[in-house]
């Protein structure tokens, strides 16, 4: 079966706009059940510098070399382990470059400022819990891990005993993390989690590098509606265009990193070269120096 490529931000968006969709890959994902969500997804434009001009940000509008950067926020209504069931805030990202990494910083920060990510009224407004999720195209050295959990434990100093419960104090200030390293994936298919994601495996790319060869009873039931979600952007003209219209744009970024890196470099050649000038200078100085103090010496 041919599908989209979700590693392109396009498909991806179409995939997660689909609310059954949404529940169940993040329900796979942080291993919670999610019962209700909210979506709300967070646009912004960057549009291709040509000359002179710089990179800007602005609210999604346009077309032309204007490409759509997508992170994705939901309220999510998510069932406890006790039975009952809690609110919280599922921020999504997704990353090809390294360089991203401050993306993330900046929109994790925006949403502890913000006040509306809390729940009740007056005084007993209280803030809801994050959950953070990175889709990421590259490793950042867990080799073997697919997906990794991040989560603070709770230890009494003295004894260095863990302290375990739900603690509001605690959820409110920080926040639960899980990251996916795509690139691991061609490695791994032992959990359902890992079929599932195997969806972001490369290896299974065709000649066009936009659509995936899977074979649909490789994938849980519980996961075919991704499939099949995946299955109907492929069938899309527009979407070709828009993927085609991604590829442009992330080779001229990475044209651009790779220039910004040579230039960098040839910055810290010059400045290497310029020091051992400088030293070689201060030692024919000092060579000058005792020289003179010989001669002055001698005519003593």
């Amino acid at each position: 079966m041919h599908i989209a490529n979700p590693i392109y931000d396009v498909v991806f968006k179409f995939m997660i706009e689909d609310n059954r969709v949404a529940k169940a890959f993040l329900s796979a994902i942080i291993g919670e059940e999610v019962l209700e969500l909210d979506f709300a997804s967070q646009e912004r434009i960057i549009r291709v510098p040509s000359g002179k001009e710089s990179e800007v940000e602005k609210p999604l509008e346009g077309s032309g070399k204007n490409f759509t950067v997508c992170r994705f926020d939901f309220s999510a209504r998510i069932a406890t382990s006790e039975g009952g069931c809690k609110t919280v805030l599922i921020e999504l990202q997704k990353a090809k470059l390294a360089s991203d990494i401050m993306r993330f910083r900046r929109y994790v920060g925006l949403h502890y400022q913000n006040p509306d990510n809390s729940y009740g009224e007056g005084d007993s407004r209280k803030a809801r819990q994050i959950y953070c999720i990175f889709l990421l195209g590259y490793d950042i050295g867990f080799p073997g891990s697919v997906v990794v959990s991040v989560d603070s434990a709770i230890r009494d100093v003295t004894t260095g005993k863990a302290l375990s419960g739900p603690n509001e104090f605690t959820d409110s200030l920080h926040h639960r993390s899980w990251i996916v390293q795509t690139e691991q994936l061609k490695y791994h298919r032992r959990t359902d989690l890992e079929k599932l994601l195997s969806i972001f495996d490369q290896d299974n790319r065709t000649r066009n590098h936009h659509i995936l060869n899977v074979d649909e009873d490789d994938f849980p039931e519980k996961y075919r509606p991704i499939i099949r979600r995946l299955r109907m952007a492929s069938e899309s003209e527009d979407m070709q265009i828009e993927m085609e219209m991604e590829d442009d744009f992330l080779k001229e970024l990475q044209d651009k990193e790779r220039a910004i890196e040579e230039k960098d470099r040839a910055l810290k050649e010059k400045d290497e070269a310029l020091a051992e000038q400088t030293k070689a200078l201060e030692e024919k100085d000092r060579a000058i120096e005792e020289l003179r103090q010989q001669l002055a010496a001698l005519r003593k």
